[in-house]
């Protein structure tokens, strides 16, 4: 299957992590649910094969890169792809509607994926508050070199700890609260490593990376 990561429209992807290098950026998720695959979904649970392949293709794709934004490794993108399905059609009984199926989706993506990052123990998160930062920083110049190519290389280089909290933060909308409970870890402990994370990116795009 032919994945591709950051497939959404380029402008739009600079102009938010433009407004995350310079601004805090927040996300309201308090929308009304608009569930388009109720059809599909009831099928899937009455165990009609060729449902679960159409659901299947149809959020395989999105919920690839959201794997990837996290792993940043292809064949732990695909074992996380492959994995979250597979949770999900065997507990298609607790999807309640509640949220779209896949905001449901992806939370099981993201826990799978962040279970895939504590497995290869690279790296700790610190608990301790003094590792907080400022919640502003003086806005930085990068001219008209910093495009969308500069800035996905940027976050590729980040820690694994950095890149997950900015990406769950800016790219697939959670707070710091959700955050938290999927990571594990403080809500201070969340927003000091997206301030972390900002910073380094900072520092990261001053030189051509």
């Amino acid at each position: 299957m032919d994945h591709r990561l950051w497939t959404v429209d380029h402008n739009a992807t600079l102009f938010f992590l433009t407004c995350l290098l310079n601004q805090s950026v927040g996300f309201s998720l308090d929308q009304p649910v608009l569930n388009m695959h109720d059809d599909l979904i009831a099928r899937c649970r009455a165990g009609d094969r060729e449902a679960h392949y159409r659901l299947y293709n149809l959020y395989s794709k999105a919920m690839y890169n959201v794997g990837y934004r996290i792993t940043r490794s292809e064949e732990e993108a695909e074992d996380v792809l492959q994995e979250a399905f597979i949770n999900a059609f065997r507990n298609l009984d607790s999807y309640r509607g509640d949220a779209t199926f896949g905001a449901w989706l992806k939370r099981i993506v993201v826990n799978k994926a962040i279970n895939a990052l504590n497995k290869k123990k690279h790296e700790s998160i610190p608990e301790d508050e003094r590792w907080d930062l400022a919640e502003e920083e003086p806005p930085v110049e990068y001219g008209d070199e910093l495009t969308v190519e500069r800035v996905k290389r940027g976050i590729e280089q980040l820690p694994d700890g950095y890149r997950s909290v900015l990406s769950l933060y800016l790219l697939e909308g959670y707070d710091h609260q959700e955050i938290a409970e999927i990571m594990g870890i403080t809500e201070s402990t969340s927003k000091s490593q997206l301030n972390r994370a900002k910073s380094k990116l900072r520092e990261l795009l001053k030189y051509k990376v």
